[in-house]
């Protein structure tokens, strides 16, 4: 096991917590490096997501290192650059839609215009995800085109709609219906 993570709501939940997870590891005999722990953090970088009180974040140096990316030429770049903004695209609207035009290049014959723009400017705009608050109503908002399907499944936050927001979207790839 590479990294765990605790959280409560108190302090107290904190160290309960951090008392089970002691014990389960001495009693399997699993070794801790303290020199990589670290207790009480109101903050932290988890599976590449910075972690808050607030909610979850892009890593600001992951984003910082994408947008430093040279443009590729060539379709192994395109498919690592996608790679790296996919990995963001629940913090992206649209990224089916934006993303599209490098995803076009992926196929034969088409003419090698990269533009990577759009999409570095939505990482480093990137909202805060929330947790929701299951005591209030949730919405749920779709949108499609030719290419893509969108759902965000949210809540009212305040007047002005800050939406916490689980985003899945799919390509679709278009079918012909036979009669």
């Amino acid at each position: 096991m590479d990294d765990f993570i605790l959280f409560g709501k108190t302090f107290e939940d904190c160290i309960n917590h951090l008392t089970l997870v002691l014990k389960r590891c001495e009693e399997t005999n699993l070794v801790l490096n303290w020199e990589k722990c670290h207790f009480m953090a109101t903050e932290g970088i988890v599976l590449e997501h910075k972690v808050t009180a607030k909610g979850i974040e892009v890593d600001k140096a992951k984003i910082d290192l994408i947008a430093g990316l040279p443009p590729p030429n060539i379709v192994k770049g395109i498919k690592s650059f996608l790679g790296h903004a996919g990995f963001y695209r629940r913090f992206i609207k649209d990224f089916s839609k934006i993303s599209k035009l490098l995803t076009n290049l992926l196929t034969k014959d088409v003419k090698f215009e990269f533009s990577e723009g759009k999409i570095k400017v939505k990482l480093s705009e990137a909202p805060i995800v929330v947790s929701p608050n299951w005591n209030q109503p949730f919405e749920i908002t779709c949108d499609a085109s030719d290419t893509t399907v969108g759902v965000v499944l949210g809540q009212k936050r305040t007047k002005f709609s800050d939406l916490f927001t689980m985003l899945v979207e799919h390509s679709m790839k278009r079918k012909r219906i036979m009669s």
